[in-house]
């Protein structure tokens, strides 16, 4: 079943996507070089950037008719940069429920989801002195938890060692094909895209390959 698909679709006349379809089931990596748009097609499948023309369709219905929040939610982007509050980890927890007007979760369901993305810190640990590798896996944590319909990740281990992303990639994956979440990774890695993918589109000026 097709989750995505995009035709015609062009970014700023910079970036062009002829054709190009995500399913929905198993894990899509998102490979090709630098300024290729890589980055640029999850904004767009998350309409956080719009195209200049084309066609972008989720589930059989333009992007553009959905409302933009509520796509947001169900097509969740946890970027490169990690987004996070001021406080420790739990507060970043709250947080972040408490704007999406949700009961906050136990410390034990916190914990769980920080051992999944390998990130087994103490909830009072402050966030502004960690690391950005420690950083960005507590913030796909969050992400995670919050249990989107579509989860996107960008450059997931870029700041990672081999070992750490591994266990991360590993326990994501898992749990995403447990809770049928379909997870699109964009990766310059070519190691963890052989590893994880079950399905690999390059893209090549925004262009796709194969």
């Amino acid at each position: 079943m097709t989750l995505f698909s995009l035709k015609d679709v062009n970014f700023k006349d910079i970036i062009r996507y002829p054709a190009l379809k995500i399913p929905a089931d198993g894990v899509t990596f998102i490979c090709g070089e630098s300024g290729c748009g890589k980055s640029t097609l999850l904004k767009l499948l998350n309409g956080v950037v719009s195209a200049e023309c084309g066609e972008i369709l989720y589930s059989g219905k333009s992007i553009e008719d959905y409302e933009p929040t509520a796509l947001r939610r169900d097509v969740l982007l946890c970027g490169q940069s990690a987004y996070l509050f001021g406080g420790n980890i739990g507060e970043n927890f709250a947080e972040y429920y408490k704007y999406r007007e949700l009961p906050p979760i136990s410390s034990e369901e916190i914990n769980t989801y920080l051992k999944i993305c390998a990130a087994e810190f103490s909830l009072d640990a402050p966030c502004s002195v960690m690391s950005g590798g420690e950083s960005q896996r507590v913030f796909i944590s969050i992400c995670l938890s919050l249990r989107p319909k579509v989860l996107l990740l960008d450059e997931p281990t870029s700041a990672l060692d081999e070992t750490t992303a591994n266990i991360m990639m590993t326990n994501i994956k898992a749990f995403c094909r447990e809770e049928k979440i379909t997870l699109i990774v964009v990766s310059h890695n070519k190691a963890l895209t052989e590893a994880f993918a079950d399905y690999t589109i390059q893209l090549s000026g925004g262009c796709r390959r194969e």
